[in-house]
């Protein structure tokens, strides 16, 4: 439990930070675009300041979701992040989706001047900003387990990736006055990124909040660490789901009958400490249901 609160204070902290530069990245774009004359600029301009809405969530969502387990939610609050995530895909691609009607309706007018150059410093100047960010939410994200954190990461990716487009848009119609349609059609490119991270940060939610289990690769690396255990005469009924990153495990050992009380107790704890302790499985609880030889399954029934 203390490490979650230790995550979720270093969220913040990073958070915080990234809250300051977006706000600071989309005034810059806004005056840039708007000085400039682009349209593409003042797009990216939005989409950065989508990132400021997903970062105050992911600082209010770090006061919940490191909250202890407690009697209406006996598996604790990591769900709250998970949420958090899917809320930021939701919003991101809502911006792509705004983004791109702008631009497509829009993409008949024509420009009365071609974009200034402070349109295209505003464009080059987030593209790094943002890269950077991307790269240190990451790695703290990885470090740390959160999902929140990792997907907060891509939106910022994703804002680098779709300024990308924007500076060549912007290049483009300053040294072709009469390619300014370029910037209309690097809104639209812009727009397609942003739907495209929308889906990769919501997708992994999704199939969680739906209670998808672990990967069969993952299973099969269970069943063989519980197999070593030669008091164990079958393992069956194994099913995971995930909460937040972590995962939870159920599983089903059969061992001899005649043994006691206790030693079918410690067999359990052995196999629990077993898996939760095999780093590459990121498992923090696993509850075990002990059996008698006699309700062994025939081998077509296990799984």
């Amino acid at each position: 439990m203390k490490d979650t609160v230790n995550s979720a204070k270093y969220s913040r902290k990073i958070t915080w930070i990234a809250l300051i530069i977006n706000l600071a990245l989309s005034g810059f774009k806004f005056i840039g675009g708007m000085l400039g004359a682009s349209q593409v600029v003042i797009a990216d301009a939005v989409h950065s300041l989508s990132d400021c809405a997903t970062d105050v969530a992911v600082i209010i969502g770090s006061y919940y979701w490191s909250r202890p387990p407690d009697e209406d939610h006996p598996y604790g609050h990591r769900r709250i992040e998970t949420l958090v995530a899917v809320l930021i895909g939701f919003l991101l691609m809502i911006a792509g989706i705004g983004i791109c009607w702008q631009a497509i309706v829009t993409l008949s007018e024509k420009h009365t001047r071609p974009p200034g150059w402070i349109a295209f410093w505003a464009a080059a100047t987030s593209i790094v900003c943002k890269e950077l960010l991307y790269r240190w939410h990451f790695s703290v994200g990885k470090r740390i387990k959160s999902p929140a954190v990792i997907a907060n990461a891509w939106h910022h990716r994703s804002d680098a990736f779709s300024s990308i487009p924007a500076l060549v848009a912007v290049g483009g119609a300053l040294f072709f006055p009469a390619w300014s349609f370029l910037d209309h059609v690097g809104a639209v490119v812009v727009s397609i990124f942003i739907f495209q991270s929308a889906c990769n940060i919501m997708w992994p939610g999704l199939r969680e909040l739906v209670d998808a289990g672990a990967p069969k690769e993952k299973r099969e690396r269970i069943k063989a660490l519980i197999q070593k255990n030669e008091s164990i005469k079958q393992v069956h009924r194994i099913r995971t789901r995930y909460v937040s990153s972590s995962l939870h495990v159920d599983l089903h050992l059969v061992v001899d009958g005649s043994i006691s009380v206790i030693e079918g107790h410690d067999i359990a704890e052995a196999v629990k400490e077993q898996i939760i302790n095999d780093g590459g499985l990121d498992v923090v609880d696993v509850t075990v249901h002990i059996e008698p030889t006699e309700a062994a399954l025939p081998e077509q029934d296990r799984s």
